[in-house]
């Protein structure tokens, strides 16, 4: 079998890493920073411990896969998967509350109703209705196929058109939905979170996204013990079961070519190491023919994560996730209050994490923008500032150390011009193939997974490789 380099030790790395190891392939891993997980990470003091990166598990399934085709062990002997009820509590701006469940579209739209007014869930449900016809339209192509070369299969928008008498009314982007389906401004704002959460604006991001309130409502929250980093720390141990080399501190530099082909890898130091096959997790810009640059809508967006320690024992009413929607020049903020003891020093101290999406802007104040963040928390988190011990932030900077780029990936999604796909899995090159966030189809940990899976089939089954099953 062949001699297989990846670049990078993100988690959809190392998932395609796990999978051609058993293979039979030989795999070795070339992280440039001292540690694996890439944006799955997690900072500690003083007892406390919070997820510098997604809090949240969707889709379990993409790691349930992952697991039963590497190993013995399923997923659920390796972590401890739980999920999470309520899913979410949504604070908005008018000060309306409503606490979502976790997997029930019935009791989703009892909960509407009772906070929002009678018809607010009939209407969210009949949304949900029609978003889950663009999911089952575009759930395989988009999700379990490889990127075709020529993607104009993926460039309809799949998100049915409104019924008005005789005529039909194409809804082209997520807050033309809103405005015609959901009428009320809070179940507008709802909608749109669930894609400004990956840094599509409401505004431009195509009708298409739907799909992701869909997903979430559908296949629920999870949430794994003692935080996301578990589940990096899970993937990293089956890597290593499989016998994939990993080595840290470990810079790439370029990639080989020879004859026109992927043959290797150059590291920083000037070494360089022969390959059958190249995998690049990361879309580092040295790298020949490298991926396409973030689509245009969602460029330059990244995430700023505030850590809070706080004295006093966590309520017994605390949710695990509220969204605090914006107000009075204040962001959205997710904040997430896991009542995990794994996370705080004991039971008199919390570990809370608030995260906002944001633009990339040169000489940004984060220190300030962090206190406006920390102030949103506040409508989530009684008492927070008599409670605050410290605080740590984590900036677009630090995710650029974290992972080499600032930005942070978003879903792939389908639509009219094609402009929200993601770079194929396949390189220009032969021999040359891209998995990650980076790369079809796209951000987030189950699309992450998703994408280590694509990767594998390819080089393993070749050009007869159709897709996931």
């Amino acid at each position: 079998m062949g001699r297989i380099v990846v670049i990078g030790a993100g988690l959809g790395a190392m998932a395609a890493a796990a999978r051609l190891a058993v293979a039979g392939h030989a795999v070795t891993v070339y992280e440039r920073t001292s540690t694996y997980g890439g944006s799955v990470g997690r900072f500690e003091r003083e007892g406390f411990a919070f997820d510098t990166g997604p809090g949240l598990l969707h889709l379990p399934a993409v790691y349930r896969d992952l697991f039963v085709k590497t190993g013995r062990k399923p997923l659920e002997e390796c972590v401890d998967l739980g999920q999470v009820d309520p899913a979410a509590r949504h604070v908005f701006a008018d000060g309306t509350r409503v606490d979502l469940p976790n997997a029930s579209r019935a009791g989703t739209i009892t909960a509407l109703d009772a906070a929002l007014g009678a018809g607010a869930g009939q209407r969210w449900g009949d949304f949900l209705v029609r978003a889950r016809e663009a999911w089952d339209r575009t759930r395989r192509p988009l999700l379990e196929e490889p990127r075709p070369a020529d993607p104009k299969a993926l460039a309809r928008e799949p998100y049915p058109a409104l019924k008005a008498g005789l005529l039909r009314r194409p809804t082209r982007t997520l807050a033309q939905v809103g405005e015609r389906e959901l009428k009320d401004p809070r179940l507008m704002a709802l909608l749109g979170s669930y894609a400004e959460a990956y840094g599509f604006p409401a505004a431009s991001a195509p009708a298409s996204a739907a799909v992701l309130p869909y997903m979430e409502q559908t296949f629920g929250s999870w949430y794994v013990a003692g935080g996301l980093r578990a589940l990096a720390d899970a993937v990293y141990e089956r890597c290593r079961e499989r016998r994939v080399e990993f080595v840290f501190d470990a810079p790439v530099e370029d990639v080989l070519e020879k004859d026109g082909r992927a043959v290797g890898i150059r590291l920083s130091g000037g070494e360089t190491v022969e390959a059958d096959h190249v995998v690049s997790g990361a879309p580092l810009p040295a790298l020949p023919h490298g991926q396409v640059a973030p689509r245009h809508q969602g460029d330059g967006t990244s995430r700023v994560a505030v850590c809070l320690a706080l004295r006093g024992p966590r309520e017994a009413e605390a949710v695990h996730r509220t969204v605090v929607h914006a107000e009075g020049g204040r962001p959205t903020v997710t904040v997430l209050r896991p009542d995990d003891p794994a996370l705080r020093p004991d039971g008199d101290h919390e570990s809370v994490t608030v995260t906002a999406t944001v633009r990339t802007s040169p000489g940004q104040d984060w220190e300030a923008f962090a206190d406006r963040m920390t102030e949103a928390a506040e409508r989530a988190v009684p008492g927070l500032a008599e409670r605050l011990l410290w605080r740590h932030v984590r900036t677009p900077e630090d995710v650029r150390a974290a992972t080499g780029v600032a930005e942070v990936p978003g879903p792939a999604l389908a639509d009219a011009g094609g402009g929200w796909l993601p770079a194929a899995n396949v390189s220009p090159v032969p021999g040359l193939y891209f998995a990650g966030g980076w790369s079809h189809p796209g951000g987030g940990l189950a699309h992450a997974g998703m994408s280590g899976a694509l990767v594998a089939g390819l080089i393993v089954e070749g050009a007869d490789f159709r897709g996931s099953r």
